[in-house]
């Protein structure tokens, strides 16, 4: 899950489970058109808007998304559904927003304002027209600068023999189309698979480690959510963030273990996935290795980054396919969250409805249909994504056109 490949493994790993498990891994069936994908309401059709969150962190969230639009030109064209509007329009609609929460208004405000002043749009979902909401968060790692007995497992940083060729170059049929490999005896191989990079001790002459850390488990997932911070034996933090990948396609280890009979399909779970390893560590690499893919990070300064290249919000980012949906625009969601008792366990799940803004994407999140919630980097935000997988809605807004707009 971090930069541009964030939600190809920060999609949530929740989500890659939980599709994967039910065979859907890549977006399959009929693709849904960008013009499809939203279906602008009537004003009578508008939902009840209120926020479980009560704004927190929204104005900091809708700050990035500016950050990212002054970056664009004003008239650079976002589509929402069959309409177009300018990245001009977007920040527009932004500023309005975050201009009138800062009010502190009342919920019937809220509803009479968006009416009186947006258009709203909803994502026509899935079959059942619904949107699946997963989630993913930014784990929290010990580790060290050097090797040491403790700390032994690498999270490595892009190799030097990596390339990355773009197709387009070639002919415009391969449009958008790039392969990964390596360089080698005057042609370019696929590059090394998991078991490969695993195996091999002399990778280390490639690719340089940023630190090291103590649990190989744990970096797998790193991996899946694809951002994370180090704490150092000195106690500082670093922040590492996806670069690329080996090129090799996701395959789902929950996938593996429901398929095995080692898990019920019913109870899959990161939290689930990381007990069945931790107690049949001699499964392990076989299990580990069924994932081809293999991810390389670099250091940030901060973080975590979503794939507009601006800090993700806890409970405020989320991610959807940037194939159907405007980047950086303003959503609603409405779905399940969990509520957990004095022990961390999920006591509940509770309905909730949020504001919140599009600013990441993922490999799993394919179609009309899918949205991936940033929760953050705590341990109620590990639990939440490690199991949230319910359906609900998703909205976007834009600001009507009128007088001195």
């Amino acid at each position: 899950m971090i930069k541009k490949y964030t939600r190809l493994y920060l999609a949530g790993f929740v989500a890659i489970i939980f599709i994967l498990a039910w065979g859907c891994a890549v977006f399959s069936g009929k693709e849904v058109s960008r013009k499809a994908s939203l279906k602008k309401l009537f004003t009578f059709q508008y939902p009840e808007f209120t926020d479980d969150m009560s704004f927190d962190g929204l104005d900091s969230s809708i700050l990035m998304s500016l950050s990212y639009l002054d970056k664009v030109s004003e008239d650079r064209n976002f589509e929402f559904g069959k309409d177009v509007y300018t990245a001009k329009q977007m920040k527009q609609s932004l500023l309005c927003f975050m201009n009138f929460i800062n009010t502190h208004p009342a919920a019937a405000e809220i509803n009479q304002f968006i009416k009186k002043s947006f258009y709203v749009y909803k994502s026509t979902g899935n079959k059942k027209k619904k949107v699946l909401f997963t989630g993913y968060y930014e784990p929290v790692l010990k580790g060290s600068l050097n090797r040491t007995p403790v700390y032994q497992y690498p999270i490595y940083e892009k190799p030097g023999d990596h390339t990355i060729i773009d197709l387009s170059l070639f002919s415009p049929e391969f449009k958008g189309k790039k392969i990964i490999g390596r360089f080698t005896d005057n042609t370019v191989v696929p590059y090394y698979e998991r078991k490969e990079i695993e195996d091999m001790a002399l990778f280390r002459d490639a690719a340089t480690p940023i630190c090291w850390v103590s649990d190989q488990t744990d970096l797998f997932f790193l991996q899946i959510q694809g951002s994370g911070k180090i704490c150092l034996q000195n106690g500082d933090m670093i922040n590492v963030h996806y670069h690329t990948t080996n090129g090799h396609p996701y395959r789902s280890i929950g996938k593996l273990l429901i398929e095995e009979g080692k898990i019920d399909q019913s109870q899959i779970s990161m939290q689930k996935i990381k007990d069945y390893i931790t107690h049949h560590p001699d499964e392990q690499a076989k299990i580990f290795n069924t994932n081809p893919s293999y991810v390389f990070f670099k250091r940030e300064v901060d973080g975590p980054f979503g794939c507009l290249e601006v800090k993700l919000t806890p409970g405020r980012s989320a991610a959807t396919d940037r194939r159907l949906f405007p980047d950086a625009a303003l959503m609603f969601i409405r779905s399940h969250k969990p509520v957990l008792d004095g022990d961390g366990n999920i006591d509940a799940w509770i309905p909730f409805e949020r504001f919140t803004l599009n600013q990441d994407t993922g490999g799993a999140i394919k179609g009309p249909g899918r949205c991936d919630l940033f929760c953050g980097n705590d341990k109620y935000a590990e639990i939440a994504a490690g199991n949230m997988r319910h359906e609900g809605d998703m909205y976007f807004f834009i600001l009507k056109p009128g007088p001195n707009r």
